[in-house]
């Protein structure tokens, strides 16, 4: 059995690639609007606004493909202590064809004042990982195929992850690993459902002053992951009357993940278009567009994906010192 489903995965994920995917079968899920959520990367930003606050964010990949990606995720922070402590909860839901992976962690941050506009923040966050695989929905070349299972099949591993986080009004980053644990306790198990491999994320980014009514936001986000090209994001948006957010984003990688391919293929080259606007003092909604530019880019179909954002207590639209990260 266990090589059926090692056989299976790689099918589904080698299908995928050759399509073109930004990702990697072993990378864990990410979303375009990730800028507006660093708790989804970051353990040590939770906290970071200050405010109770709530996020959910839905990612339809390569819509209308069969067997696509579809991700789910939503989260709660907010700060205790005077703004020293953060505490969060994250739920993510992740489900590519027959596969799906569910995760339930629990986050806290400690943040230092390093200067009169300076904080470094240190977080940590843990909980459980659900790896699934329904078999239901494979189709086998012979009927009551003893090597397929008739229905979901599972297995669960604890999960830990840490950071650090350090920003000012103007400037941040970030550095945070993922699935520090829990590998081990995958290996053991009679079937191979999982690739929870270890995660490392660096981002950065600033805001620049424009005028009174508009500020550009450039950032990088930078993944790596064991067996995996090294992925990038580089972004660019505009904050216009402190309401409305424009901007785009462009992602690829280095390549150095596949290197049996031809180098056109190794290239997983995507743009994606991102509208953020507060509808009121606590509503956040967004949108994004992706759009591949490699040379797979005719072979599979788009991505869009949708966030909410509510602030549990009304925040002001023009303060003194906003938290625009």
């Amino acid at each position: 059995m266990k090589k059926i489903f090692i056989l299976s995965c790689f099918c589904i994920f080698a299908g995928i690639f050759f399509s073109g995917s930004e990702g990697h079968a072993q990378q864990l899920p990410q979303f375009s609007q990730y800028i507006f959520n660093g708790l989804n990367i970051n353990p040590a930003y939770a906290g970071y606004k200050g405010a109770p606050y709530l996020q959910s964010s839905y990612r339809s990949q390569w819509s209308g493909f069969p067997g696509a990606p579809k991700t789910f995720s939503l989260s709660a922070d907010l700060s205790a202590n005077e703004g020293t402590m953060g505490f969060g909860a994250s739920l993510l839901s992740d489900k590519l064809g027959p596969a799906s992976t569910f995760s339930a962690l629990l986050t806290y941050a400690y943040r230092l004042q390093m200067g009169y506009d300076s904080f470094l923040s240190v977080g940590v966050s843990g909980g459980v990982s659900e790896y699934a695989i329904d078999g239901t929905m494979f189709s086998p070349d012979e009927y009551n195929d003893p090597d397929i299972p008739e229905g979901k099949v599972n297995t669960f591993t604890p999960n830990l992850n840490t950071g650090v986080f350090f920003h000012t009004s103007r400037f941040y980053a970030g550095l945070s690993m993922f699935n520090l644990i829990g590998k081990k306790a995958l290996e053991k198990e009679s079937i191979s459902l999982a690739y929870h491999d270890m995660h490392y994320y660096f981002t950065a980014g600033a805001m620049i002053f424009i005028s009174d009514d508009v500020q550009f936001k450039p950032s990088v986000l930078i993944k790596e992951a064991k067996g995996s090209p090294t992925n990038y994001d580089i972004n660019g948006m505009l904050l216009l009357m402190e309401r409305l957010w424009l901007g785009a984003s462009y992602r690829s990688n280095l390549g150095n993940g596949s290197e049996s391919l031809q180098e056109n293929l190794n290239n997983r080259n995507s743009i994606a278009a991102i509208v953020e606007i507060f509808a009121t003092k606590q509503l956040r909604i967004g949108y994004s567009y992706d759009h591949n530019v490699n040379i797979l880019s005719n072979l599979r179909n788009n991505s869009h994906e949708i966030s909410v954002g509510y602030y549990i207590i009304p925040r002001d639209v023009r303060v003194h010192n906003p938290r625009w990260f």
